[in-house]
């Protein structure tokens, strides 16, 4: 059966003013924050037994462990808008992250029978309709006047949080290139939920050169801003799919299939998780290419080619980007 690898668009599952309340998922996930820098976020990990409270702006990535309580809430005066990528194979519905509710009209208190939870909360039957049907809200809420919520925690915030264009990020920009992956080595919290990120910007019509991930991990991209295209190539050299792409799709590439990217005139920006704290990536291009290690003869010999334009050819290899 063929692949459908045709870029998708996210869908949008809340939207609304203020924020979003507790919530858990079934699946690790990261948020990266796209716009705003009025973000605020609750987290409870496992057996922590302790929230946590972090500012979010532009730039900043947050994981969230499977299975964490977490809270979103827009502080500032701006939109706020984060987009979760999560590793979903092990899911409740592979390919989808399951959010589950205390409470509100979804939430788990509301499913709990009347006499249960007045067992379980020593409450009057009035006091156990008060608990579960006072939020009316399925998934956000904007909050009152009279209600704030907790302040961020810097400290928490630098442990937990981690901006792309931060002072601890080391970004070169070579050709109009600019490539950065971040893993658990750079940001530890980024061990808990078991993924790595690549981020890759793209100037003017400028290119992402063709590589793979070589231990066997799939890579999500998301588009977070521009616009270009998008080729992969598969199995027997199969150019599986050749396409333009725009802010807001997600292209999924299988495990060890060759992807490149090109930007368009408003440059092209892009995110990728893969399910692994060490990424191994083999390059098609630039200093780090595969060309450029493999032996003179061995390469003329594969492509047919005479010494003096594999000369050529490496070394205009050097000169691209990664």
């Amino acid at each position: 059966m063929a692949l459908d690898l045709t870029p998708k668009t996210a869908e949008t599952l809340f939207e609304g003013e203020g924020g979003g309340y507790y919530n858990w998922t079934n699946a690790s996930k990261l948020g990266i924050v796209l716009q705003g820098n009025g973000g605020v976020a609750g987290l409870v990990t496992l057996n922590s037994g302790k929230e946590v409270v972090v500012k979010l702006e532009k730039g900043d990535i947050i994981p969230v462990p499977v299975g964490s309580f977490s809270w979103w809430s827009n502080n500032g005066d701006s939109d706020v808008i984060i987009i979760f990528l999560g590793e979903t194979t092990k899911a409740l519905i592979p390919g989808e992250i399951s959010y589950f509710f205390p409470t509100g009209p979804q939430g788990l208190m509301r499913g709990i029978s009347t006499e249960l939870t007045s067992k379980a909360y020593n409450l009057t039957q009035d006091e156990v309709h008060k608990l579960t049907k006072s939020q009316t809200e399925p998934m956000m809420v904007k909050l009152t006047k009279d209600k704030s919520m907790p302040k961020p925690q810097i400290e928490n915030t630098k442990e937990l949080v981690f901006n792309v264009d931060g002072p601890n990020t080391h970004n070169v920009v070579k050709n109009g290139t600019l490539i950065t992956t971040f893993t658990e080595a750079t940001f530890p919290f980024l061990g808990e939920v078991g993924l790595s990120v690549i981020r890759v910007k793209l100037d003017t019509n400028a290119i992402k050169a063709p590589a793979y991930p070589s231990n066997f991990v799939a890579q999500l991209i998301y588009i977070a801003r521009g616009s270009g295209k998008i080729e992969i190539v598969g199995l027997k050299g199969e150019n599986i799919l050749n396409t333009q792409v725009e802010a807001g799709q997600l292209i999924v590439v299988p495990q060890f299939y060759v992807v490149a990217q090109i930007a368009g005139e408003e440059g092209l920006e892009s995110y990728s998780i893969v399910r692994t704290t060490k990424p191994m990536i083999e390059e098609f291009g630039g200093r780090g290419s595969i060309w450029g290690a493999l032996s003179p003869s061995v390469i003329e010999t594969a492509l047919n080619l005479d010494s003096e334009f594999l000369k050529l050819f490496l070394s205009k290899i050097k000169d691209t980007a990664n």
